[in-house]
């Protein structure tokens, strides 16, 4: 059962904290990062299946999102200041409380879209604390676009201020939805599974607008994950499991996915599985073939604990 309590961050975040036990002997524990605009209830159906399989799951929603709330980060903001790097202090304050809980088990940190570029910054600065890494539907390097984004901001920044609806929103969830034809939502681009794209209108802690100083939090961690001499100082041996979607406008139908493939093995990392699935949109895990996914998962999950 998907469980939920509250926990009180070195931050200062009183930390909306998700958690799925293991009844019998546990395998492993995952620690999920959640991504932009939603939180970490949605992910019970995947907790409740790795429980199950044997891998209790520990979710916390970020500063600024679901249920969490810290005297610096009011909705819709990951911090007044360092916002990046505070929402990586409470991702860091959870791993800690994780490995209290159960010392003996393997660690996997999994992140979904944004979630997924915080999972990567996470193993660059503390690589010691967890086992494997799981990259799902995520950007983790510069481009054209981020160029492009940051001038954006700082012009925002310069004559809006920080905490304005920035209009890198219609840069990027707008042309998303407008990327998946024929058009039924806004969020199509979400998912093919009609339900699940209702589910996350509905939502009223999802889809809602990131402001100014949130997109530039987003902007400097993707910055630090595109630092190759960082990741050239990880472990060659710390397995990593790439997912992406070929119609997902997010990640150009997996092409950031692919890219991070290639930074990896050209940085000599010997355990990568990547796969970029067919007809399969932004949220792996509410596609229409979600129970594959995740039996897929488990699968490499079980791998990484031999």
């Amino acid at each position: 059962m998907y469980e939920h309590q509250s926990v009180l961050s070195p931050t200062g975040a009183q930390l909306s904290l998700w958690t799925c036990p293991v009844s019998g002997t546990a395998k492993g524990v995952v620690q999920i990062c959640h991504g932009l605009g939603e939180h970490a209830e949605r992910y019970a159906r995947f907790a409740e299946a790795l429980s199950v399989a044997g891998y209790a799951v520990y979710a916390e929603d970020h500063r600024g999102h679901g249920k969490t709330t810290a005297p610096d980060a009011p909705a819709g903001f990951f911090a007044r200041a360092e916002g990046w790097n505070q929402v990586l202090a409470d991702k860091a304050f959870i791993n800690q409380y994780i490995h209290e809980q159960h010392p003996d088990l393997p660690v996997i940190l999994f992140g979904h879209s944004l979630g997924g570029t915080l999972a990567f910054s996470y193993a660059l600065r503390w690589p010691q604390s967890i086992n494997a890494v799981a990259v799902w539907n995520a950007t983790t390097n510069t481009n054209a676009l981020h160029t492009v984004l940051n001038g954006v901001l700082a012009i925002e920044k310069l004559f809006r201020g920080r905490q304005a609806t920035s209009i890198v929103n219609a840069l990027t969830f707008a042309q998303w939805g407008k990327a998946i034809k024929p058009h039924r939502t806004d969020f199509d681009w979400l998912s093919q599974d009609e339900a699940e794209v209702d589910k996350y209108i509905a939502d009223p802690l999802c889809g809602w607008p990131a402001q100014v100083a949130l997109w530039q939090d987003i902007s400097d961690g993707m910055a630090d994950c595109a630092d190759n001499t960082k990741l050239s100082a990880l472990p060659k041996k710390l397995p990593f499991n790439l997912v992406g979607g070929d119609q997902d406008p997010a990640t150009e139908g997996g092409k950031a996915v692919l890219d991070l493939d290639h930074r990896l093995k050209a940085n000599g990392f010997e355990n990568v599985t990547t796969k970029v699935m067919a007809n399969t949109r932004h949220e792996t895990l509410n596609e229409l073939d979600r129970d594959q996914t995740t039996k897929d998962f488990i699968a490499w999950l079980d791998q990484i604990g031999q």
